[in-house]
């Protein structure tokens, strides 16, 4: 077993912290927010104040931030990561940024001798906490060797995309199929409800057939309650898609269905909705259609 750090103890750091510790891993945690920490604590990690004491005492550091600039700032800013390098150290990355910063970070790290993967992940937080996430890793074949059991107790589906930067083109992939898809399954709900016509009913006429997709499967039940709490918070998903779109002008990409899906969720968050599920962007719809699908108990 190994003695791992994890630096962001969010809704999804959490789950794959306590994850890689039901795996029988000595777990060194750290978070801008103390209370989490002590929860860690009591239930057997060791708490630690910066992420400099975090590496400096760890063989694997995992970081999960909001955005580019937090993981840069905790991997090579003061009082970080890169300030408790040691030889044989692996920085794992399972946030989503900017796949320049990722690899940016990996070419720092490695002047240290630390080697570096990006490994976002997808799957939610009910992913997270039950250990299914799907893991897209970019980085040096033999870090991504070494780190595989880790990667083990939280997903299983778990790729080495290619190196450094690789994991986050990935995930830029990735989210370009769940925005599209959840936006697409909310107009469908949407479209059903202003028509007249159920849209459970509907629900279950076309999730069998070329229609099924992960949306469709997972979201209705909860909208229909009007059970629209997080899940994947909306303001992540406008990040992710920002960081989606600003990728496609770096390489020259169109991406006309991206571009939609970014402003709807920015909508959302300018609405005062961004706390909410990303399903939650059939508000925007309803709005504009000026109806509701579904109602609350």
């Amino acid at each position: 077993m190994a003695k791992v750090g994890y630096i962001g103890l969010g809704l999804m750091g959490s789950g794959i912290a306590r994850n890689l510790m039901k795996a029988g891993h000595t777990l060194v945690v750290h978070n801008r927010s103390r209370a989490i920490v002590d929860e860690f604590a009591a239930e057997g990690a060791i708490p630690a104040t910066s992420p400099r004491e975090v590496a400096e005492q760890v063989e694997f550091v995992f970081t999960n931030l909001p955005d580019s600039p937090d993981v840069e700032l905790v991997a090579l800013g003061p009082d970080s990561i890169i300030e408790g390098a040691h030889a044989g150290l692996i920085f794992i990355d399972n946030s989503t940024i900017k796949p320049e910063t990722a690899r940016h970070i990996a070419e720092t790290l490695a002047e240290k001798g630390v080697q570096a993967l990006d490994a976002p992940v997808s799957g939610g937080d009910i992913g997270a906490r039950n250990g299914t996430l799907s893991v897209m890793v970019g980085g040096p074949q033999d870090a991504f060797d070494r780190a595989l059991p880790l990667f083990e107790a939280m997903g299983k589906t778990i790729t080495r995309v290619g190196d450094s930067g690789a994991g986050q083109i990935a995930k830029v992939a990735n989210q370009i199929v769940v925005a599209g898809t959840m936006v697409a399954m909310c107009e469908a709900l949407v479209m059903a409800q202003k028509s007249g016509v159920d849209p459970e009913r509907v629900v279950q006429a076309i999730s069998g057939g070329a229609a099924q997709c992960w949306a469709l499967d997972k979201k209705p039940p909860k909208i229909f309650k009007r059970d629209l709490g997080p899940g994947f918070k909306a303001y992540m998903q406008a990040k992710d898609l920002k960081i989606v779109v600003d990728t496609g002008r770096t390489y020259g990409v169109p991406l006309p269905l991206t571009g939609i899906s970014h402003q709807l969720y920015e909508a959302m968050v300018a609405m005062g909705n961004g706390e909410l599920d990303n399903s939650a962007v059939i508000t925007v719809l309803e709005a504009l259609a000026g109806v509701q699908v579904g109602r609350a108990d």
